[in-house]
């Protein structure tokens, strides 16, 4: 199988718990907190092994929260190459309210990396081996690193032949979006913030992903909708995937569940619709576990199924 590497260049631990009520001014009693490995690469690192494939997460660490940010790596199994910095890592917290359903998620900013500590993470890609036939670069940037960052990581892709798979904020994914990568996962958000247009229809969406795609900056774009799936824009089609309806218990891990069941699937040799339509349903899966657990594999095989079995009984 292909070899798959994700940067997280901010990574967390996730710590979730819940409350009868979120009330001002009054001390709240929680349950019993669960901690977690988090970051957008990192967590693509998890959910590809949730599914049955392998990955190195490669992240910055630094502190006793990063030290526990390895030891539940290696928990889970997980391969994992940490690049020392002084700072600490960040820690967020998620509180499920019980009386309203409702889900509140407090991201702490992470530390302030020196050049220095950023320019080893991009060197640590760079001597990898084998080199990986994709680096999947996932979530937001620390303080200290710059907003071409991901543009520095797409031009050491280019170098070494690998295919580089971006989800990133807006302001850290346009600067890589001009550089040149092989797919962006944006949601509707970001892909008005790269092409500078506001968007409120189906075909807008198509006309702004394809305006990126004529730029010839980008060969994939798979657009997040959230709920109702996702665009597939390429240079020679544009399809819709349907999302599943499910349960939904909690949005923490959706995207990142997507963007590995795309990237494991298109390892695995699978056609780019097939790829996209797991991804989906990886994310649908996700989407029924609570706090800042990932999707499960039997899950998304389910659902990947039955959408596969409605396409066909579509067509």
């Amino acid at each position: 199988m292909a070899t798959i590497v994700t940067l997280t260049m901010n990574p967390a631990l996730d710590k979730s718990t819940a409350v009868d009520r979120v009330v001002a001014e009054r001390k709240l009693r929680c349950s019993e907190p669960h901690t977690e490995p988090g970051g957008g690469g990192v967590n693509v690192s998890r959910a590809l092994h949730r599914l049955g494939g392998n990955s190195a997460a490669i992240y910055p660490a630094g502190g006793p929260a990063g030290e526990r940010l390895q030891l539940l790596l290696k928990e889970e199994g997980i391969t994992y190459f940490t690049v020392p910095v002084k700072g600490e890592t960040r820690e967020n917290l998620i509180v499920f309210e019980e009386t309203s359903t409702q889900q509140y998620r407090f991201g702490m900013p992470g530390p302030v990396l020196s050049d220095d500590e950023w320019q080893r993470c991009i060197a640590r890609i760079s001597s990898f081996s084998p080199v990986p036939d994709y680096i999947v670069a996932s979530g937001s940037l620390p303080r200290g690193v710059p907003p071409d960052f991901y543009a520095e990581v797409a031009r050491t892709a280019k170098v070494l032949g690998s295919k580089m798979v971006l989800d990133a904020p807006a302001d850290a994914l346009c600067p890589a979006v001009e550089e040149g990568v092989f797919m962006i996962k944006p949601n509707l958000h970001e892909l008005e913030e790269i092409t500078g247009q506001k968007i409120s229809s189906a075909s807008e969406q198509e006309d702004a992903a394809r305006e990126i795609l004529r730029k010839g900056t980008c060969s994939i774009i798979v657009l997040s909708l959230g709920a109702e799936g996702a665009l597939l824009v390429t240079g020679e089609t544009s399809e819709r995937i349907r999302a599943p309806a499910v349960p939904v218990r909690s949005k923490v891990g959706a995207g990142d569940s997507m963007v590995a069941g795309i990237v494991l699937s298109l390892a695995m040799g699978r056609s780019l619709h097939d790829a996209v339509v797991y991804g989906v349903a990886a994310g649908a899966a996700a989407v029924m576990t609570s706090g800042t657990e990932l999707c499960r594999r039997e899950d998304t095989e389910r659902l990947f199924e039955s959408m596969l079995e409605r396409e066909h009984a579509l067509a």
